[in-house]
């Protein structure tokens, strides 16, 4: 089911000129914007983008695609009594969303980034979004509720991604020449585990390079092309 969210990003980034849910060979693309050697297909991705990985790839032989990746930031809820029913609670979730988990993603969407002709564009953004409960059958006494709808409020904040030397933009914090996941983890308040799926997407995309080991840790430098965007 398509959300208003979805629809509201394939008008934005189609703008008053482009073309949606076109046909480009077996695939179906969001939007296409511009003509000829010059048009670029978007495709808006709410799911795991190692969902569209073997469609980007074959895409990205011939056109130039740009992905456009929405992470919820802050999302309120909005309770109905029943699919399409009325408001019976709302509340913001207290979960907070950070453009640092696009690195999950990217953890299985190596094959397809980086590319000459792929870009992604990362969104933090605010939504709204509708439940509705459904019946448990294998757990009668807890609830489970239902999508219904979401919506953008608003959004955050954009990075443009299309080299690997423009990952340090999620980066946002200071680190050394060279680094392990422990100091990455703590540069970023994160658990050291989540720092090890940071690193390795680094590292396959090209951002870093393994040097050395220390304490049977591996230790990384950023590659040249990471120090210029940094510069």
């Amino acid at each position: 089911m398509e959300t208003s969210l979805h629809r509201e990003l394939k008008r934005h980034y189609a703008g008053p000129d482009g073309r949606t849910e076109v046909r480009i060979g077996r695939f179906r693309v969001d939007a296409v914007v511009g003509n000829g050697p010059s048009k670029q297909l978007i495709e808006i991705q709410h799911g795991p983008l190692w969902v569209i990985r073997d469609k980007i790839r074959e895409l990205t032989r011939r056109h130039r695609v740009r992905i456009v990746k929405p992470i919820i930031g802050r999302k309120q809820l909005i309770k109905l009594s029943r699919k399409g029913g009325r408001i019976v609670d709302e509340r913001m979730s207290p979960r907070q969303g950070k453009l640092l988990e696009l690195f999950d993603e990217l953890v299985y969407f190596s094959r397809a980034f980086p590319h000459r002709n792929l870009s992604l564009e990362v969104l933090l953004v605010d939504i709204e979004e509708r439940r509705y409960p459904r019946p448990n059958r294998r757990r009668p006494w807890r609830k489970q509720f239902a999508v219904e709808d979401q919506r953008l409020i608003v959004i955050q904040q954009t990075v443009e991604i299309t080299t690997a030397g423009d990952l340090m933009q999620l980066i946002q914090c200071p680190l050394p020449p060279t680094f392990g996941t422990a100091r990455l983890a703590e540069a970023l308040d994160i658990q050291r585990w989540r720092a090890q799926r940071i690193a390795y997407a680094l590292r396959e995309s090209g951002a870093v390079a393994a040097v050395g080991k220390q304490r049977g840790a591996w230790i990384y430098r950023w590659s040249e092309e990471a120090n210029r965007r940094a510069a």
